[in-house]
């Protein structure tokens, strides 16, 4: 039986991804070592991640002034990093979900921390608007898709201080406009690679602007100063996230990337409409996210949800299961899933309606 993988994340690569690391991992770039062992400091893995850096600018389409690094810890490690290297007094949020909540929290630890907008009365599941920027602050933090709630925002704000963007599950899934951020940064494993390393895209001359004295390891400058490799990089997700850019170029781009995504998602929130069981949980549609489409029992048929999940995952569908803080389902459509794991989807949704 196939198996469609819907996860969150760590989520679904593409099998060009997977075949090249195991490759690599077996001979690495013809040296007789894995990359599992190699030196990160040799000329092969060196040309791995200049070749990375290069075409994750590339395919971003940044502009000259922008510098992008890999580091470890995690997007979660990011929010107490932002705030030490931009933070002088004062930085605003806009508060849309769990993972802005986070950020939110640690940034409280280094200044003054304003909530410039929120979407928590209504449990996040709409984007927030119409909410003024004040021009005070050091810089905005928003997070542009939110996994749990799927909401997602899909446009690229003007804001008149310097923007800050978790872009941990969406990257590469839109054009966006790189010249209106400072800095943005994610974890790899929604739509690049396996966990383990996150990526940073900063503009570097806003960099060295705070008063604190910054360890090494906190300073953007340093990594970029050392080409992403002064400790020792996660040598085999760098060489996968790799893959997959490679696999995203010769796919056509980010441009063609978002039409596949808007295909995907408009054929699985079709259904949800129309199928008597379910509800979206994101009522507005310019809210909805492409990435994680969130979904629930009818009300009427609330009775249903438990025996849905196991008729779905016996006919193949993997991690439909929602976020304990939202319930009902879950189905990410990140980049490397294929339209025909989604219309398998909505034929299981629908011989489902037709049994009960």
């Amino acid at each position: 039986m196939k198996k469609h993988n819907f996860s969150a994340g760590p989520s679904i690569l593409p099998e060009f991804t997977i075949e090249e690391t195991i490759k690599a991992i077996q001979n690495f770039a013809g040296t007789g070592l894995s990359i599992l062992e190699v030196s990160h400091r040799s000329k092969e893995f060196e040309a791995v991640i200049e070749e990375a850096s290069s075409l994750f600018l590339e395919l971003l389409g940044a502009p000259a002034g922008y510098k992008v690094v890999f580091v470890g810890g995690g997007a979660s490690t990011q929010f107490a990093y932002i705030p030490q290297n931009f933070m002088k007094t004062k930085a605003g949020y806009v508060n849309t979900g769990v993972w802005a909540s986070k950020a939110i929290k640690e940034a409280k630890l280094f200044g003054e921390v304003v909530d410039v907008a929120s979407s928590k009365d209504k449990n996040f599941n709409y984007i927030p608007r119409g909410y003024t920027i004040p021009t005070d602050l050091d810089y905005l933090h928003i997070t542009t898709n939110n996994t749990i709630y799927g909401t997602e925002l899909k446009t690229d704000i003007d804001c008149p201080v310097p923007l800050v963007a978790d872009m941990s599950s969406d990257i590469f899934s839109r054009p966006i406009d790189v010249s209106k951020y400072a800095m943005i940064y994610g974890g790899a494993q929604k739509n690049l690679a396996p966990a383990g390393v996150t990526f940073v895209v900063v503009k570097e001359d806003l960099l060295g602007k705070v008063d604190r004295v910054l360890p090494s390891m906190v300073d953007y400058r340093t990594h970029i100063e050392n080409g992403s490799m002064f400790n020792t990089p996660p040598c085999v997700i760098i060489y996968s996230a790799l893959m997959t850019m490679k696999w995203l170029k010769n796919m056509g781009g980010v441009e063609v990337m978002q039409r596949k995504n808007i295909e995907k998602a408009g054929i699985l929130y079709n259904e949800i409409e129309r199928n008597k069981l379910f509800v979206p949980n994101v009522s507005l549609e310019e809210d909805r996210s492409l990435m994680n489409i969130t979904f629930v029992m009818n009300p009427d048929y609330m009775e249903l949800e438990k025996y849905f999940l196991t008729f779905a995952t016996n006919r193949g569908m993997d991690g439909l299961k929602g976020h304990r803080s939202v319930g009902g389902f879950r189905a990410s459509t990140y980049n490397a899933l294929p339209r025909e794991s989604v219309e398998a989807l909505v034929a299981v949704m629908q011989e489902f309606e037709r049994s009960h």
